[in-house]
């Protein structure tokens, strides 16, 4: 595969869109379904604006834990563009600020389209957050504070590609909020911090070696996987307290999951795509 497209990390993207999903698709719903309900355009930029966190967030990563040396044994997967030597340290720094520049474009241009002007105080609001979500995306490994290295990587997938890309999506189409889309947020947060834990229990030696404190390494290999059983089911939990009942469909598949995790130390790399897709699909049913 062209290291370029490797380090990009396409299989993380359906991730990265289920709250974007779940948002708008609830703004679609509560605005009679009908099929001028919601703007077409603001999703489609808040899908572009998401993606182009997602993909900065991981080339940054990439660079952080290579700058670091975290990632060079790469136990449990193969390596990716910088680690493996196919891309230089330059070449991907390139790539950062492309992206960088691209989530600047994509946000303006989708606050501008959610609210037709940049100064409005729900405009300004939403830069912040903006800005909020770029240094976020950055500052996971990369640079000397890096949050990912201190436990709290799991708290900021749980706030940008839950509560924010939710409750995000779903204000830019109604410009309004209820007490449910926080809920349903937080709900689809969790199985998006279960595919950091899964990846943070797999390198948990490594990381412990490297200096690098994820929540799963505090928690241990047991604590880490009950960790994984607790967050899968109290998103389930959530959705049907307000009534989802459709997502209790990926039962067997998370059942399944879970059953893998607990019962394999080695190549949980295999589960992470199993994880990203069904957390899309659970964002899906909780439409219905």
């Amino acid at each position: 595969m062209n290291p370029y497209i490797q380090s990009l990390r396409l299989r993380t993207l359906p991730l990265s869109v289920s709250g974007i999903i779940l948002g708008t698709g609830m703004a679609w719903r509560e605005m009679g379904c009908q099929p001028s309900a919601v703007s077409i355009q603001i999703f489609v930029l808040a899908i572009l604006t998401t993606l182009s966190l997602q993909i900065l967030s991981n080339l940054s990563n990439e660079l952080g834990d290579a700058l670091k040396g975290t990632d060079q044994e790469q136990h449990g997967r193969e390596a990716y563009g910088l680690q493996a030597g196919k891309i230089t340290e330059q070449q991907m720094k390139g790539m950062i600020w492309l992206f960088f520049g691209l989530c600047i474009v994509f946000g303006i241009l989708l606050i501008y389209s959610a609210f037709g002007t940049l100064t409005s105080w729900q405009s300004l609001g939403f830069l912040l957050l903006g800005a909020f979500a770029i240094v976020g995306a950055i500052k996971y490994t990369l640079g000397k504070h890096s949050y990912g290295y201190i436990g709290l990587g799991d708290l900021g997938v749980f706030l940008f590609f839950g509560l924010l890309s939710t409750v995000g999506g779903y204000y830019l189409q109604v410009q309004n909020l209820t007490a449910e889309i926080f809920w349903c947020g937080a709900a689809i947060g969790l199985p998006c911090v279960g595919v950091l834990n899964l990846n943070n229990i797999r390198d948990m030696q490594n990381d412990r070696a490297h200096g690098k404190r994820t929540f799963a390494s505090l928690l241990g290999e047991r604590g880490g996987r009950v960790y994984q059983t607790l967050l899968l089911v109290g998103c389930l939990a959530i959705f049907c307290v307000y009534g989802h009942w459709w997502v209790l469909c990926i039962i067997p598949v998370w059942g399944w999951h879970l059953r893998y995790v607990w019962s394999h130390t080695e190549k949980l790399d295999k589960q992470m795509p199993v994880l990203m897709f069904s957390t899309l699909i659970v964002a899906i049913l909780a439409l219905f």
